[in-house]
């Protein structure tokens, strides 16, 4: 089986290939390579990717916002599967650079919506976010419930990511499960992120910008556990049943939570980091951020019921695996 993964260079997109490389599979992967964050950790990646799997492996450096250059670039490969993963991240960046996220939030989706309908995929996979949930209050949070609220414009282009690839599976029949992750972390994990920046600083001695007062809480998933429910759904199209689907559609498509299903307060990420560190955080306690969330939690019967989805790493074990990782490619 061929799969089409974007975002390849990505945290998730290179785990998500390596695991599916491992099992056998033939990945074709396309990422930009954009400066969001070092460009050296996603070449890295990439340079894993190739020195581990040879030929099953293809490599192509494109933006998926540009469609022209999109079709061109694929047009020699053909793949059964899509895992659309490729994105514009971040919360807080989306505040001061709006324009990123509608060209490849929106432009991009929706281009990666005419590839799978043009090539007749047997499925499309794509990420969503929690942050969709927006300001809701009520925990843990579900894919029935309302999330007409965003609180950030990344939200806002993740949302109507889902809304679009609605529209797709029932015109076309398109098979497409949405992923609603929570706070990923792990090896190879995004420099943009809490527990990166948090690390970073503490090695170097540095204080770290604890926002919320240390009083927010998170569902912090670890990537081995969020790519054992990406290769589900991608193993297992929805089907075009006419039955209603998790998420509510009764098209062929389904929205799941991946998350651990366990809110963490930031404080004890903090004090298993410090611990794994071997040495104290610096804390400088700041207040909410614009777009920011006080708490996550992903409520994953959806997904365990359809898929038996079951993450089994805590933060106990995530961290220290995390900060191992952190320590070998720093050589700390």
């Amino acid at each position: 089986m061929t799969t089409l993964i974007t975002g390849v260079a990505g945290f998730i997109g290179m785990h998500t290939a390596e695991r599916m490389l491992a099992r056998g599979d033939t990945i074709v992967g396309i990422d930009i390579v954009n400066d969001y964050y070092t460009p050296q950790l996603k070449e890295d990646r990439i340079a894993l990717l190739r020195e581990r799997f040879g030929d099953r492996f293809t490599f192509i450096r494109v933006d998926f916002a540009d469609m022209q250059a999109l079709d061109a670039a694929l047009k020699p490969y053909s793949f059964d599967r899509i895992i659309h993963l490729g994105a514009q991240a971040g919360v807080r960046y989306s505040i001061e650079n709006p324009h990123a996220y509608v060209q490849s939030n929106l432009v991009g989706h929706l281009n990666l919506l005419e590839i799978g309908r043009q090539r007749k995929v047997a499925h499309l996979v794509y990420a969503s976010s929690s942050s969709v949930y927006g300001g809701n209050t009520s925990l843990p949070f579900r894919v029935e419930d309302r999330v007409d609220h965003p609180l950030s414009l990344y939200a806002a282009t993740k949302k109507a990511d889902e809304l679009m690839s609605e529209t797709y599976a029932n015109l076309y029949r398109l098979p497409l499960t949405g992923l609603r992750f929570f706070t990923v972390y792990g090896p190879w994990g995004r420099p943009d992120m809490a527990m990166w920046i948090f690390a970073k600083a503490i090695f170097a001695g540095e204080p770290i910008p604890v926002f919320g007062e240390g009083r927010m809480e998170r569902d912090f998933t670890f990537i081995d556990d969020i790519v054992s429910g990406v290769v589900a759904c991608h193993d297992n199209p929805p089907p075009d049943d006419g039955e209603e689907k998790a998420g509510g559609s009764r098209g062929p498509h389904r929205l799941y939570n991946i998350g651990n299903n366990n809110s963490e307060q930031l404080g004890r990420m903090i004090a298993l980091l410090e611990q794994a560190c071997g040495r104290e955080a610096v804390k400088n306690y700041l207040p909410m951020q614009p777009g920011d969330v006080r708490a996550t939690y992903a409520d994953i019967s959806a997904i365990q019921r359809d898929l038996g989805f079951a993450p089994t790493t805590p933060i106990d074990k995530g961290i220290p695996a995390f900060v191992d990782w952190y320590r070998r490619y720093h050589q700390i």
